[in-house]
């Protein structure tokens, strides 16, 4: 088997991987903020901007864990992640190792990947694509 053969099979599976595990990761964020799990000080009220950024986390997560409206769900979550980074992040350092945004960073541009890339094969917008609703 060579290298393109494995790049066209596998490469398009590790963009799911790669949505489905990134959904995941943010959707903690989400439930950390919004349900209090895992337990955190951090107890946002719903409409103040940590918990409208919890809100997106968790069901923007969801939604791209099963990979669902992908897309512009990934664009608006590398938005919010481009605005946490220089609203909550960017003031304490110009370094990313020393503000703690390094993994706003990387959520950022991996969503503005996937909103360009798409969902991958498995996914819900890709069975919708095919005509099956079927998973």
């Amino acid at each position: 088997m060579g290298v393109e053969t494995i790049t066209a099979t596998w490469g398009p599976r590790m963009l799911s991987i790669l949505r489905i595990v990134s959904g995941l990761v943010f959707m903690a964020h989400g439930t950390q903020k919004i349900l209090g799990f895992p337990a955190s000080a951090m107890n946002p009220p719903i409409l103040s901007m940590p918990g409208i950024a919890g809100l997106l986390e968790l069901v923007g997560g969801a939604l791209l864990i099963v990979g669902f409206l992908s897309r512009p769900v990934a664009f608006i979550l590398s938005g919010e992640m481009a605005v946490a980074y220089f609203l909550a992040h960017a003031p304490k350092s110009f370094f990313p190792a020393l503000n703690g945004g390094d993994a706003a960073i990387l959520f950022c541009f991996v969503f503005l990947y996937i909103a360009v890339a798409g969902p991958g094969p498995w996914s819900v917008d890709a069975q919708l694509r095919r005509g099956t609703a079927a998973v």
